[in-house]
């Protein structure tokens, strides 16, 4: 999963609900955060949470800084030039200084790359501007051409809708062949491009150069929109229309029509530059290739497979590093929870063991959330070692393993009996899907390592009964027995539209809602929400959602082994008991729906259709 997939909601005003203090609470029970803060000082949430991220950001830059400073003077030795503050980002450090202005909510300094990847490109290509940065509320651009006052409000209009603080824009004369130079260089793969380019090329298929230009327009639309994969379908039928759909926040949005032939020349490249065989269309296959895009290497994965009689479906999966969200970022609406994790992820901690689930449907960013704990992980001290099929992004000072299913010792299992071998302090399990898989996991958990791993499940309780039911029957008892000593913590989560801030309209809950819809969600009717403005804006490209945002159905069991019995007891009888057992903390999905309404940030229509009954 990509950063779209985490809409940017720091900038809103009730974004950073406080936990602290905060009691437990068994499932049912709710706490009105918004009156219980009503008489707290203005911004003090937000302080605590900036504070947190920032002392967290200064260890992760000391953590690894000798590191990286001894890399850099070797890459430098084989001619690679590598700053100090990208060697930190690439190990997952997040840069304290850059970070500041996004705690505070505030926004007034930004580089010109991020402000390209913030603002909507429809808002500044026309204009032939290019965009040097912000600085202390100063827009500073380079226009082509004079720009007239109804250009520059607009401008200014569209900027702080995005979140940025901009109080004025001014104006740099630059040389204008330098200029000329400068904005091929950095709006050479704009989106804008795409459709002019599909057309030059469809006039003249035959025309290698327009083909590899259109590939590469298509690649920097998709990640302009903030799409998470790009799904191309070719079929010769010609009743069978040959589109390019974006997934865009969860949904396909059709984007470019091609003729038949056409789309087979462009999956032939796309097969090509994976390093696939071109030639053959009815084995599915994987590759990748990597993509520049705004300075940025973006790794595209690649998936193959027949369709119809005599097509092919080719699927694209963008992964950008930088979309990557921190650890401190995504669960900033859930800081007991974080607290939590980052206990057990403590180098402090060794030889305790335990297991961390991620449960949910596919697609809910489970894998995000994997990466986000390895990185809060202290590699420096710990060893770190992954098993994943595949792997979707590289992790400094981490080792890495590939599953190879079909070969021997190549399945998960395998890996994780092998790795057992070589001295890990973390195991980290791309997906438990089988029984050995299971079986394996769990004992590497009672020998001390702590194993984080996903699986799919629809609810965290159900993630009790996904893993029994992958149990061998002969070992049902002892395997129970060891999930209920070892488990730390299950986290269901589920992905949910967040609207756009620049348009979602204002009103009180009891006009956008039922008396009937009011008790299910159970708010006060003169509570202020937000609505989906289905006509949208430009921020959003008229969609009126921006993004998703992470919804948590979370059960954390801190308790030591003498009182796990109970436990046991209610996975062998009734898995619903575990949320009654003493100790346990549990987050309810509810209770999460209620704050994002809240906060502004989802639909209460959409909050009542993730509403389990």
């Amino acid at each position: 999963m990509s950063d779209q997939d985490y809409p940017d909601d720091q900038n809103h005003p009730d974004a950073f609900p406080s936990y602290e203090g905060e009691e437990r609470r068994m499932p049912g029970e709710r706490i009105d955060r918004r009156q219980a803060e009503q008489g707290a000082p203005g911004g003090m949430e937000r302080r605590m949470w900036a504070d947190r991220r920032r002392m967290r950001a200064n260890e992760g830059r000391e953590r690894y800084l000798d590191m990286v400073q001894k890399e850099r003077a070797i890459l430098m030795d084989q001619g690679v030039s590598r700053t100090t503050e990208q060697l930190l980002e690439m190990a997952g450090a997040t840069v304290a200084g850059g970070a500041e202005a996004e705690e505070e909510g505030l926004r007034d300094r930004a580089s010109g790359d991020q402000l390209r990847s913030i603002l909507p490109v429809q808002s500044w290509l026309p204009l032939s501007i290019h965009l040097i940065g912000l600085q202390d509320g100063v827009l500073r651009v380079a226009p082509l051409h004079e720009l007239n006052d109804r250009q520059i409000k607009a401008l200014l209009s569209t900027a702080n809708r995005s979140g940025l603080v901009v109080e004025r824009i001014e104006i740099e004369v630059w040389d204008r062949a330098e200029l000329l130079e400068t904005l091929r260089a950095v709006h050479d793969l704009s989106a804008d491009r795409t459709e002019k380019t599909l057309a030059q090329w469809l006039s003249d298929t035959d025309n290698g150069l327009l083909l590899n230009q259109f590939q590469r327009d298509m690649l920097a639309e998709a990640l302009q929109m903030r799409a998470s994969d790009i799904h191309i379908l070719q079929d010769n039928n010609p009743d069978t229309p040959n589109w390019i759909r974006y997934r865009i926040d969860g949904d396909m949005i059709p984007m470019h029509l091609l003729p038949s032939d056409a789309m087979a020349r462009l999956t032939t490249l796309i097969k090509r530059d994976a390093g696939l065989n071109f030639g053959d269309r009815t084995t599915p296959k994987d590759g990748r290739f990597a993509f520049m895009w705004q300075g940025r290497n973006i790794d595209i994965r690649v998936a193959a497979g027949p369709q119809a009689q005599d097509g092919e479906k080719i699927t694209l999966r963008l992964l950008d590093r930088a979309s990557l969200k921190g650890f401190d970022e995504l669960f900033r609406r859930h800081t007991d929870v974080a607290d939590y994790l980052s206990q057990l992820l403590s180098p402090d901690i060794k030889g305790g063991g335990g297991l961390i689930l991620l449960s949910g449907p596919t697609g809910s960013g489970k894998t995000t959330t994997l990466y986000a704990c390895v990185q809060q992980i202290d590699r420096r001290r710990r060893h770190v070692l992954t098993i994943e099929d595949p792997i979707e992004y590289e992790l400094r000072y981490a080792t890495q393993w590939q599953v190879r299913p079909g070969m021997p010792g190549g399945e998960f299992a395998d890996l994780i009996r092998a790795a057992m071998r070589h001295d890990p302090d973390y195991i980290v399990i791309g997906e438990m899907r089988d029984g050995d898989t299971v079986e394996t996991a769990l004992r590497a958990a009672e020998s001390g390592h702590t194993v984080i791993s996903t699986i799919h499940a629809d609810t965290a309780l159900q993630t009790f009964e996904r893993l029994r039911s992958l149990m061998p029957h002969e070992r049902e008892r002892s395997s129970t027995f060891t999930l209920a000593q070892q488990v730390k913590a299950i986290m269901n989560q589920r992905l949910v539209k967040t609207l756009c801030q620049g348009c979602a309209h204002k009103t009180r809950a009891g006009e956008a809602m039922s008396q009937e819809e009011i008790y299910m969600l159970g708010i006060n009717p003169d509570a202020i929400v937000r609505t989906h403005n289905s006509s949208g804006c430009d921020l959003c490209n008229r969609t009126g959602i921006m993004g998703r945002t992470l919804l948590l159905d979370a059960v954390m069991i801190p308790m030591g082994p003498a009182q796990r019995n109970q436990i046991y007891e209610a996975l062998m009888s009734n898995v619903n008991a575990v949320l009654h057992v003493g100790g346990v903390i549990v987050h309810t999905r509810r209770e999460g729906l209620v704050d994002l309404v809240l906060s502004g940030l989802v639909d209460p229509k959409l909050a009542l259709s993730n509403l389990e009954n």
